[in-house]
């Protein structure tokens, strides 16, 4: 058996692999739907070829299930595992590992509560031009009205993303601009910051675990349990909805989060 777990091209290829050599193909993560296939682009296109090809399917969810049975999988076919990057993710938090990147240690120290950090990742195909520098405007006006906020952003390294997010967010000394992080690093961040604005599908997933609030900067998601249970937001890359939303929830008592922490 083959097996891939995402949405990536990796994971096209391989099940495309399995079934022209006639080896059987299980698809993790699998049943994740948008509703649109050029959002998130080219992820969903993936993840609807991966699952025709795919003898078993292992769902994150029973909605991911009900997905994939609207599409004529056979029940018997699907197995809901709920996702292996939440363990993953449990995992990390439960270690004592040092930050790999130095930069970090600063941010990680003194009461969240105190200090509050803000994770940016943005990087989405659709988001290029326009859309990525209404929601980096945003995030820049963030820091700019609040003294006491930081905010990380690790820059992916496609040009399109680099170029804007060096042009709007560099120079300020309160943003800090970085490379991808170690996943252990990510994990602490995720657990340190009091908001997270992404277009990530993967943090959307793991942020609930912390009760970090999440704005979802994409018109649509493929993971809606998390707007379901109060934890994320869609906001698009609307300057002014982003920063509407993002004032609201930095307001809101840290007793909330609290709240919310491990409701996974």
């Amino acid at each position: 058996m083959i097996l891939v777990q995402g949405d990536t091209a990796s994971v096209f290829f391989g099940a495309l692999v399995g079934f022209f050599e006639g080896v059987a193909v299980g698809h993790v993560e699998a049943g994740l739907r948008s509703g649109d296939l050029r959002h998130p682009f080219p992820e969903e296109g993936f993840r609807r070829l991966t699952g025709v090809l795919a003898d078993l399917h292992f769902a994150p969810t029973p909605a991911a299930r009900e997905n994939l049975l609207r599409e004529g999988v056979p029940r018997e076919r699907i197995l809901v595992t709920g996702n292996p990057v939440v363990d993953a993710l449990h995992r990390i938090a439960a270690s004592d590992i040092a930050p790999a990147d130095s930069t970090l240690i600063p941010l990680l120290e003194g009461s969240p509560a105190d200090h509050p950090l803000v994770l940016l990742t943005a990087h989405r195909r659709e988001s290029f031009g326009r859309p990525l520098e209404e929601a980096l405007g945003a995030a820049r006006t963030l820091v700019e009205e609040d003294p006491a906020l930081q905010l990380l952003y690790p820059v992916h390294p496609n040009p399109r993303v680099r170029e804007p997010a060096h042009r709007i967010l560099g120079g300020h000394p309160r943003i800090h601009l970085v490379e991808p992080l170690s996943y252990p690093d990510l994990v602490r961040i995720l657990a340190r910051a009091r908001l997270i604005l992404t277009d990530s599908g993967g943090i959307q997933e793991e942020a609930p675990t912390f009760g970090t609030p999440v704005l979802v900067l994409r018109e649509v998601t493929e993971r809606p349990e998390g707007i379901e249970a109060g934890v994320a937001r869609l906001v698009g890359t609307d300057r002014d909805r982003i920063l509407g939303e993002a004032r609201k929830l930095l307001a809101e008592p840290w007793s909330a989060r609290a709240a919310r922490r491990g409701r996974n």
